[in-house]
């Protein structure tokens, strides 16, 4: 959520930066603006109100204590009414304030200066690429085929227990995703980030903290109770709200928090070999990094992550490369994005499998997650979040680039987690 008094101070500028999302913000932040000036006015009434009655409270006290019964009643009627008219100036400012929270959540993220302008991902802008694209024997085929042929992902018993996007893994493939769940965490500790096992729900305070709510609603699954919970899209979620309401001190950071979960997301229904398998899942697995940050060092953590991430790409031996996200495919909470893709020789096509985002404050504002310097400046802590990895297209890419003959080679650094060299 971006910050009013930022919005008051930048505002042209806030509008020419949101151009670049395809968005003519000009007259939302007008709006804003107008919502906070009521919001203000409000809570200065309600502070002379209150102050007067408490001034009243303390003469009455004192008249009655001198005999001037008379006065203190006559004080007492003004003290009530003051009473009653700072019960409706509440009520006003708590609608004032929601008025404008709710303008406040339907406004994305500033993004950074270096965000190309584009409408869709293909306006994406290419930053690094590594790894050749393997030739692949006659006959190679997608991972679901291969899936079938190996027996070790059962799409079809998914859809008898759930439905459509419920993978069953079996056998090697299901020892295959325990493999990269553990050596993706390890390598995560092992740069420094803190393992966590968390919630796989969360309540609507958390969904609202890192954005999900109400951007994403349609695309969580819920479960309806009086307080209803949903279930997490990615382990961001349950890890950066451990921190909402947090007041840090600048001496403890930066916090680094690696977990992993399954991810639950409802997509809207699409058919093609672009969903088909396990490029699109209803449910998978997905190991996380979040950091919080001070504003002053997030830029060169988000760099960091990304050369983190590289190396686990470069260790499982993969073709892929790295995009800056434009501003029309940028999500709503983020201020800049790198998106991972690993090139999939068998379906021919590029698949997304991290993306690496800093927030700046624009989540910390709404979890009101502040640092505290050592000089007792208080300021918005800034929050980044990355996919260290998503399994589904990390698997796919495995299964299709490295099928052979004789059958699909794992690659070096995994067989010591899997137990085998060779899926057949």
């Amino acid at each position: 959520m971006l910050e009013v008094a930022q919005i008051r101070e930048h505002k042209d500028a806030y509008v020419k930066a949101l151009q670049k999302r395809n968005i003519d913000a000009a007259g939302l932040l007008d709006q804003v603006v107008a919502a906070d000036e009521t919001r203000r006015s409000t809570q200065s009434q309600l502070d002379q109100v209150l102050a007067d009655s408490n001034k009243f409270s303390k003469e009455i006290g004192i008249l009655f204590k001198n005999g001037e019964a008379q006065k203190a009643n006559l004080l007492k009627e003004k003290a009530t009414g003051l009473r009653e008219q700072s019960k409706v100036l509440q009520e006003q400012l708590n609608e004032a304030s929601d008025a404008l929270e709710k303008l406040l959540f339907t406004i994305p993220n500033i993004p950074h200066e270096s965000v190309p302008e584009g409408n869709t991902d293909e306006d994406n802008e290419e930053v690094f690429r590594k790894g050749d694209i393997p030739t692949l024997h006659e006959g190679a085929q997608p991972h679901w085929e291969l899936a079938k042929k190996y027996d070790i992902i059962d799409f079809e018993l998914g859809v008898k227990i759930a439905e459509s996007g419920f993978p069953v893994y079996k056998g090697k493939g299901a020892r295959l995703q325990r493999a990269l769940i553990s050596y993706f965490l390890d390598k995560n500790t092992a740069a420094g980030y803190t393992e966590y096992q968390v919630p796989h729900l969360v309540n609507e305070a958390s969904g609202f903290g890192t954005g999900q709510l109400p951007d994403k609603e349609g695309q969580m699954y819920t479960i309806p109770e009086k307080n209803p919970l949903f279930l997490i899209p990615t382990a961001e979620v349950p890890v950066t709200n451990m921190f909402r309401g947090d007041m840090i001190a600048a001496s403890d950071l930066p916090i680094t928090c690696t977990g992993y979960t399954p991810c639950f997301r409802r997509e809207a229904g699409s058919y093609g070999a672009h969903v088909r398998g396990l490029n699109r899942l209803h449910q998978f697995d997905k190991v996380e990094i979040v950091r919080v940050e001070h504003p002053d060092n997030s830029a060169a953590a988000l760099d960091g992550m990304v050369d983190h991430v590289k190396t686990i790409l470069d260790e499982l031996e993969l073709p892929y490369r790295i995009l800056r996200l434009c501003g029309g495919d940028l999500g709503f909470t983020a201020h800049l994005t790198y998106d991972f893709e690993v090139f999939s020789t068998a379906q021919d096509r590029w698949l997304e499998i991290s993306s690496v985002s800093n927030f700046q404050t624009f989540q910390a504002n709404r979890l009101k997650l502040r640092i505290k310097d050592k000089d007792g400046k208080k300021m918005l802590a800034h929050t980044l979040n990355g996919s260290a990895l998503a399994l589904p297209r990390v698997l796919a890419g495995i299964l299709e680039n490295c099928q052979t003959p004789e059958g699909i080679k794992i690659p070096k650094v995994l067989v010591p987690y899997c137990g085998f060299e060779m899926i057949q």
